[in-house]
């Protein structure tokens, strides 16, 4: 499964999903927005992306994880829109037979999605400024 949504991410939900009595191992990232950045305190993020190509992208990288690593099902959810301090941005799980290849799998989906997918953030900080940010060149399909 994989998602771009504009409301909250919600991990409870999301758990009810991770279902695979032949796997062992779960693992799970959560990235939340955090109040700084490079010396400035962030008030809050927000995200912009092209829905279609950021999906098409994602569904790239899961299946790359799918064949990559030996791992059953994989999950992504970003979100786009303002983001408070404190809430989540991306979350990811990967469910897997044993815990190596859960962990490997999650650390390069995220890496992916962070350098690969066109998602732009920017950061909108207490003093009531606004910069754009590690907007990477994304792959163009």
């Amino acid at each position: 499964m994989i998602d771009i949504v504009e409301e909250k991410i919600c991990p409870e939900k999301l758990y009810s999903d991770l279902n695979d009595s032949s796997c062992g191992a779960v693992t799970t990232f959560e990235g939340r927005v955090r109040d700084h950045n490079h010396g400035k305190q962030i008030f809050e993020l927000h995200y912009e992306c092209y829905i279609p190509m950021a999906l098409k992208v994602i569904s790239k990288i899961r299946e790359e994880a799918l064949s990559k690593y030996d791992v059953k099902q994989v999950f992504a959810v970003h979100r786009i829109g303002n983001i408070p301090i404190g809430e989540i941005a991306v979350w990811i799980a990967v469910l897997s037979v044993h815990r190596k290849e859960a962990f490997d799998a999650c650390k390069y989906i995220i890496d992916e999605i962070k350098t690969r997918v066109p998602i732009w953030k920017s950061e909108k900080y207490k003093d009531g400024t606004m910069e754009w940010v590690e907007c990477f060149q994304s792959e163009v399909y």
